[in-house]
């Protein structure tokens, strides 16, 4: 699985004209899931997600959590995110999970997040058009694969 996390000040997904997951500060989550993943990780991905100090602490350093703060977090499915450019100009999404088996990890992750963090996730529609807004915080973007373990 990758993900991007975007420390944010604000994000939303809309989905034909309503929006369907809103945030203040903490972490826009674009994830890819590839049809190798598994539970394991997702519980692995969890971890680094809430536990991935780039938030200021009172002296300006980057100490602290998305947990830490208080933060809010907005998943939105991605299956871009695995994208092979090696060939020509066109991308192939063949390491993208179908959705038969994409969707029930997707939701998994969110209950696993939603169970770390104590309170709900917002989250774009699985598979829909989606029109993602977000206010960059820093900017500070992050790429974890679960594969790699980094």
């Amino acid at each position: 699985m990758r993900l991007v996390l975007q420390r944010v000040s604000s994000a939303s997904v809309t989905v034909e004209d309503t929006i369907t997951g809103q945030i203040g500060t903490g972490f826009l989550i674009l994830a890819g899931i590839e049809h190798e993943d598994t539970a394991e990780d997702l519980t692995w991905l969890v971890q680094k997600v809430t536990q991935m100090r780039v938030f200021s602490d009172a002296e300006g350093k980057m100490n602290l959590s998305v947990r830490d703060i208080g933060g809010d977090l907005l998943v939105v499915s991605q299956f871009t995110l695995h994208a092979s450019t090696k060939k020509g100009n066109r991308p192939s999404f063949i390491r993208a999970a179908r959705p038969e088996t994409a969707i029930p990890l997707y939701e998994q992750f969110l209950a696993l997040l939603e169970a770390e963090m104590g309170r709900p996730v917002a989250r774009g529609i699985f598979g829909a058009d989606m029109k993602v807004a977000l206010v960059n915080d820093g900017p500070v973007t992050i790429c974890i694969d679960s594969r790699a373990r980094e």
